[in-house]
């Protein structure tokens, strides 16, 4: 294949995969099923305190963790998805920092796309395209589920 078209397919799978990537990017700074960290202690703290959660204060957002914040949201007149993003989080008097996420405001989004680009060259060059495509679906798909971990970095490095 001439290194003309291959520059065009590798650009276009760029593309694509920024297009995944930006529902991720707007949502990095949401605490969800997966996430671990200090903000995670101060979201079961305020749950706990209020009533809403009488689980352990782990720093794991688990199944109980889900269900006090869907409650929360119920009770608040939310949308009670059991994920805590902006509206939420200033309903807790919470800012979100966005670390331990799959993006954020420090340029990590540049470096999840370089990353996931090179992760997908190195596991799928000589592939067609839809084999690359593939590739990058899998890692997204696997930060989005609570089973592996919620970064592309922690996933790629697993």
């Amino acid at each position: 294949m001439r290194p003309r078209v291959r520059l065009r397919r590798l650009g276009a799978v760029l593309v694509l995969l920024l297009a995944a990537l930006l529902p991720l990017a707007a949502d990095a700074a949401a605490l969800k099923k997966g996430s671990r960290g200090d903000e995670v202690v101060t979201l079961q703290k305020k749950l706990k305190q209020w009533g809403y959660y009488d689980g352990a204060v782990d720093g794991v957002f688990g199944t109980a963790t889900q269900k006090a914040v869907q409650f929360f949201q119920r009770k608040n007149g939310l949308t009670a998805d059991g994920v805590v993003g902006t509206k939420t989080a200033a309903a807790l008097g919470m800012t979100l920092s966005g670390s331990g996420s799959s993006a954020g405001g420090d340029g990590s989004s540049d470096r999840n796309v370089r990353l996931l680009a090179a992760c997908i060259y190195g596991e799928s060059r000589g592939e067609p395209y839809k084999g690359q495509v593939a590739v990058g679906a899998v890692i997204l798909n696997r930060v989005k589920s609570s089973k592996f971990p919620n970064s592309i970095a922690g996933v790629i490095y697993q």
